[in-house]
Parts: structure tokens; C-alpha cells; sequence
């Protein structure tokens, strides 16, 4: 007897039994859900094989006089229809049983009628669903049977067109079942590449905000250890500017995150109406930074005044972080239909000058920039110095 009071066998065969359910259960489930035909396309089918047989009924004595639908035709009508009971899942199928219903109901002699819907679905799915060069090849091979009727079928050869209502039947959807698969082919697209530029967005942004409070918090954390011993009022100061960096880019990166909400909701971005703190944190950080305006500040757009923003920010943290001086300028003039942003540090003689496309910095400012249709430029001067230059447009009403 095991714990719980069966015999062993009995267990066993529990336990086995147990297994096998949450072993192979789902798989079993899923598989067999994969099998099931939509039932819309199964609703549309057994609608098409009662509505077709009636309706040829009626109106094949008029086509003709003297005849009235037999079994067999009434069994290719039927079969012409269930074959769309898979055309979303099986297309290739679906056309082929549709289209060779359809090509020997008019190789027995039948007229033209509702048979051809059945066919038209069924060619227009071939082509929605398979990629071009497969549904282009099936059509051929569909046109190519079904016009084999032209010989045996003395009707059509009394009609003025000849083939051509038949072959209409075939390209015509067609035509129609590739628009449909080219537009979406392309709506996916557009949304894959919205994707990925938000992503590369977010994560200039992430970037940015971490990046820059990362170079003032270890700015700040070498200065404490340097006068943890010899300055401890220092040192705290320090440890103060590491606390009030390390919440800033909290709230940063949390705004930054909260754009991913499922609601849509956005937090407020920082602006250049910030400026001002971002500059006495650089200060903090050890980096003298002198903020001169021109113009008349005002209210900018919300990209252009991230945007503005984020540059500076960008600008300021690769001083802090790369300059041999820790000294930068900043100026900001509000023309009348553009910003203009420049930061500028001194060089040493020995250092090398930044490289665009190395890291996130210089390529992130300089996308940022154009993506908003403005100019982007870093240089080194001629009096030695290391010059970013920002120009955004401001997007006339």
C-alpha cells in the first residue's frame, strides 16, 4: 500500500495517468485546435453548395432549353463549395478542389453559373493568403484546366467572348486577393519600422537620462572618497549630490518608462525651461557650465523643446564625462522659426577630438536633431575647442 492508501499498482497507473494528461493534454488540445476549420469559412461553404445547386436549378433550363441539372452536376456545385471550408488554412487545396469541380462541371457540358463563385473565392484566397510566386503558379495552372472546356463545350464557342467569362473568373479575383495581401504586407511594415523607431527613441532616451546622471554620481562618489578622510563636510556634500542625482534620474527614467503604459499615458519630459537645473547639477558634479540666452525665450513645441533639452544634456555629460577641461559654455537663441543650440569646451593640444558614430552620444543628438528636419554639427574650432551645434525648426502651424 503506498501513503495515501491505493495499492501500488493502482497508484502507478494513476500516477501514469496523471502524467500523460498534463504531459501530452495540451499539446493534444492545441493540435487539435489547429485542425478545426474556422467556422465562418465552413458557414460560407455549406451557404454556397445549397445556394448554388437551387439557383442552377433555375436557371439552367434557360441556359439550356430542354435540360434541367443533373445528379453529377449538382455534386460538383457541392463539391466546388466545401472545398472554401479550408481555403484560409489550406488555399492551395481549396483552389485546386474548387477549380477542378468547376473544370469538369463544364467539361460534361453544363452552363455557366453560380459554380463560378465557388471558384472565385477559392482563387481569390489563393492569392490573399500564399506568397505571390506560389498563388501566381496556382492561377496558371487553374486557367490553364479550366479553359480546357472551350473544347469539348460547344456553348462557349456560340458566345461572342469566347473564354473570357471563364478566365475572368480567375484573374479578376486574383487581382484582387494580391491588393489585398500587398496592403497589408505593407501596413506591417510601417507598423514593424514605427516599432522599431520608438524603440531606438526610447532608448536614446534611457540613455540619455541614466548616462548623465551615472557621470555626475560618479563624479560625485570619487570626490567623497577622495575626502572622506581629509574633508568630511565635503564628502557629505557629495554624498548629497549623489542622493539628489541618483532620485533625479529616477524620476527621468520613470518618465521615460511610464510612455510604455498600455493606457497611452506620458508623464511630463523634461524642457529647456530646466536648463537651469541641469546646470547646477553639472555644477555640482564639478563641471563649471555658463548658460547665456538670446531672444525672447517662449513656449516651444514639445519635440523641439525635448529635444533642446536632451542635446545640452548630452552635450554637457560627454564634457563631464570625456573633457580635459571641466569647463563648458552654453548658448541657446530663439530666432523666430528655429532654435539654435550650441555647447562648447575647451581642448587640450594632446586629446583627441570626439569621433561621431562612436557610442550613443553624437549619433543620438545628431538623430534626434534630423529626425525633427534640423541641422546637427560637432566640430573642433579653430581656438581649440570642441563645439556641438544644434539648429531645430520650429513646425509652422
Amino acid at each position: 500500500m503506498t501513503s495515501s492508501g491505493l495499492p501500488a499498482v493502482a497508484h502507478g497507473r494513476w500516477a501514469r495517468s496523471l502524467r500523460g494528461e498534463i504531459l501530452s493534454g495540451p499539446a493534444e488540445n492545441d493540435t487539435m485546435s489547429q485542425r478545426r476549420v474556422p467556422l465562418a469559412d465552413l458557414v460560407l461553404a455549406v451557404v454556397l453548395a445549397v445556394a448554388g445547386v437551387a439557383i442552377a436549378r433555375l436557371i439552367d433550363p434557360h441556359m439550356r432549353p430542354g435540360t434541367r441539372l443533373d445528379a453529377w452536376g449538382a455534386v460538383l456545385i457541392v463539391a466546388a463549395a466545401l472545398a472554401l471550408a479550408v481555403r484560409r488554412r489550406w488555399p492551395i487545396v481549396a483552389v485546386a478542389g474548387s477549380a477542378g469541380a468547376t473544370t469538369l462541371y463544364l467539361l460534361l457540358g453544363h452552363s455557366y453559373g453560380p459554380i463560378f463563385v465557388s471558384l472565385g473565392i477559392a482563387v481569390y484566397s489563393v492569392a490573399r493568403y500564399c506568397p505571390p510566386r506560389r498563388s501566381a503558379i496556382a492561377a496558371a495552372v487553374v486557367l490553364a484546366a479550366l479553359l480546357t472546356h472551350l473544347i469539348t463545350n460547344e456553348q462557349v464557342w456560340n458566345q461572342a467572348l469566347g473564354g473570357w467569362p471563364s478566365s475572368s473568373w480567375v484573374v479578376v479575383p486574383y487581382a484582387a486577393g494580391l491588393s489585398v495581401r500587398l496592403a497589408r504586407q505593407a501596413r506591417e511594415q510601417e507598423r514593424a519600422r514605427h516599432v522599431a523607431d520608438e524603440r531606438i527613441r526610447l532608448a536614446q532616451d534611457v540613455h540619455d537620462v541614466v548616462g548623465h546622471n551615472l557621470a555626475a554620481i560618479k563624479m560625485q562618489a570619487d570626490v567623497a572618497l577622495h575626502l572622506m578622510r581629509k574633508d568630511p563636510g565635503q564628502a557629505e556634500a557629495a554624498l548629497h549630490a549623489i542622493s539628489g542625482a541618483s532620485g533625479e534620474a529616477l524620476g527621468e527614467l520613470r518618465a521615460a518608462l511610464t510612455e510604455l503604459r498600455s493606457d497611452g499615458g506620458r508623464s511630463p519630459t523634461p524642457g529647456l525651461a530646466r536648463l537651469d537645473e541641469l546646470g547646477d547639477r553639472m555644477q555640482a558634479a564639478g563641471l563649471r557650465v555658463r548658460i547665456e540666452r538670446t531672444g525672447t525665450p517662449r513656449a516651444l513645441p514639445g519635440p523641439v523643446d525635448v529635444t533642446g533639452y536632451r542635446v545640452v544634456q548630452e552635450a554637457l555629460t560627454n564634457v563631464l564625462r570625456h573633457g580635459p577641461v571641466p569647463q563648458a559654455q552654453v548658448q541657446v537663441r530663439y530666432d523666430e522659426d528655429e532654435l539654435m543650440l550650441t555647447v562648447t569646451n575647451p581642448l587640450t593640444p594632446d586629446f583627441p577630438a570626439p569621433q561621431a558614430g562612436r557610442g550613443m552620444g553624437l549619433a543620438g543628438m545628431h538623430r534626434r536633431v534630423t529626425s525633427l528636419g534640423g541641422r546637427f554639427l560637432a566640430v573642433v574650432t579653430a581656438d581649440s575647442c570642441f563645439q556641438v551645434t544644434a539648429e531645430i525648426p520650429e513646425p509652422r502651424p
